[in-house]
Protein backbone atom coordinates (compact mmCIF):
# COMPACT_ATOMS: atom_id res chain seq x y z
CA UNK A 1 0.00 0.00 0.00
CA UNK A 2 0.98 3.63 -0.35
CA UNK A 3 3.30 4.67 2.46
CA UNK A 4 4.91 8.04 3.13
CA UNK A 5 7.25 8.45 6.09
CA UNK A 6 8.45 11.94 7.00
CA UNK A 7 11.54 12.64 9.09
CA UNK A 8 13.93 15.45 9.94
CA UNK A 9 11.76 17.70 12.07
CA UNK A 10 12.81 19.11 15.40
CA UNK A 11 13.39 22.21 17.48
CA UNK A 12 15.46 24.97 15.88
CA UNK A 13 16.20 28.59 16.73
CA UNK A 14 14.95 31.42 14.51
CA UNK A 15 17.27 31.83 11.55
CA UNK A 16 18.24 28.17 11.63
CA UNK A 17 17.83 25.42 9.05
CA UNK A 18 16.30 21.96 8.80
CA UNK A 19 15.99 19.41 6.02
CA UNK A 20 12.90 17.25 5.93
CA UNK A 21 12.80 13.92 4.11
CA UNK A 22 9.92 11.76 2.98
CA UNK A 23 10.48 8.12 2.08
CA UNK A 24 7.85 6.88 -0.36
CA UNK A 25 6.75 3.34 -1.20
CA UNK A 26 3.78 1.46 -2.63
CA UNK A 27 3.41 3.55 -5.78
CA UNK A 28 5.46 4.70 -8.76
CA UNK A 29 7.20 7.66 -7.17
CA UNK A 30 8.99 8.80 -10.33
CA UNK A 31 5.70 9.50 -12.16
CA UNK A 32 3.93 11.20 -9.26
CA UNK A 33 3.95 14.92 -8.48
CA UNK A 34 4.54 15.51 -4.79
CA UNK A 35 4.14 18.26 -2.26
CA UNK A 36 4.73 19.40 1.29
CA UNK A 37 1.87 20.77 3.36
CA UNK A 38 1.93 22.08 6.90
CA UNK A 39 -0.58 22.60 9.66
CA UNK A 40 -0.04 24.92 12.60
CA UNK A 41 -2.09 24.68 15.80
CA UNK A 42 -5.54 26.16 15.26
CA UNK A 43 -4.98 26.70 11.56
CA UNK A 44 -5.95 24.88 8.38
CA UNK A 45 -3.47 22.74 6.48
CA UNK A 46 -1.69 24.82 3.84
CA UNK A 47 0.42 24.04 0.81
CA UNK A 48 4.09 24.84 1.33
CA UNK A 49 5.67 23.61 -1.90
CA UNK A 50 5.01 21.26 -4.81
CA UNK A 51 7.20 19.56 -7.38
CA UNK A 52 6.53 17.83 -10.69
CA UNK A 53 7.33 14.16 -11.20
CA UNK A 54 10.62 14.96 -12.93
CA UNK A 55 11.58 17.72 -10.52
CA UNK A 56 11.74 20.22 -13.35
CA UNK A 57 8.88 22.35 -12.08
CA UNK A 58 8.33 23.65 -8.57
CA UNK A 59 6.08 26.16 -6.86
CA UNK A 60 6.01 27.66 -3.39
CA UNK A 61 3.74 29.48 -1.00
CA UNK A 62 4.59 33.17 -0.93
CA UNK A 63 5.48 32.90 2.76
CA UNK A 64 8.38 30.50 2.08
CA UNK A 65 9.69 31.67 -1.31
CA UNK A 66 13.42 32.25 -1.21
CA UNK A 67 13.80 30.34 2.06
CA UNK A 68 12.56 26.81 1.31
CA UNK A 69 13.57 24.46 -1.50
CA UNK A 70 11.67 21.33 -2.51
CA UNK A 71 13.59 18.56 -4.27
CA UNK A 72 13.30 14.88 -5.05
CA UNK A 73 15.52 11.90 -5.76
CA UNK A 74 13.54 9.50 -7.93
CA UNK A 75 16.27 6.86 -7.69
CA UNK A 76 15.81 6.81 -3.91
CA UNK A 77 12.01 7.38 -3.88
CA UNK A 78 12.59 10.30 -1.55
CA UNK A 79 11.19 13.83 -1.34
CA UNK A 80 13.02 16.63 0.46
CA UNK A 81 12.30 20.07 1.86
CA UNK A 82 15.30 22.25 2.69
CA UNK A 83 14.18 24.99 5.06
CA UNK A 84 16.46 27.95 5.72
CA UNK A 85 16.09 31.17 7.69
CA UNK A 86 13.34 29.58 9.73
CA UNK A 87 10.85 31.82 11.52
CA UNK A 88 8.53 31.16 14.47
CA UNK A 89 5.58 31.27 12.03
CA UNK A 90 7.04 28.19 10.32
CA UNK A 91 6.19 26.14 13.41
CA UNK A 92 3.83 23.38 12.29
CA UNK A 93 3.49 19.71 11.53
CA UNK A 94 4.83 19.14 8.03
CA UNK A 95 3.26 16.49 5.79
CA UNK A 96 4.46 14.86 2.60
CA UNK A 97 1.54 14.46 0.17
CA UNK A 98 1.13 12.33 -2.94
CA UNK A 99 -0.65 14.70 -5.33
CA UNK A 100 -2.14 11.89 -7.41
CA UNK A 101 -4.00 10.11 -4.62
CA UNK A 102 -3.94 12.68 -1.85
CA UNK A 103 -2.23 10.32 0.57
CA UNK A 104 -0.10 11.88 3.30
CA UNK A 105 2.27 10.60 5.92
CA UNK A 106 2.01 10.96 9.68
CA UNK A 107 3.84 14.27 9.63
CA UNK A 108 6.95 15.60 11.33
CA UNK A 109 6.90 18.40 13.89
CA UNK A 110 8.95 21.53 13.22
CA UNK A 111 9.24 24.01 16.08
CA UNK A 112 11.04 27.33 15.64
CA UNK A 113 11.70 28.98 18.96
CA UNK A 114 14.45 30.63 20.94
Amino acid sequence: QVQLVESGGGLVQPGGSLRLSCAASGFTFSTTPMSWYRQAPGKERELVAAISNSGGSTNYADSVKGRFTIARDNAKNTLYLQMNVLEPDDTAVYYCVNLMGGTSGQGTQVTVSS
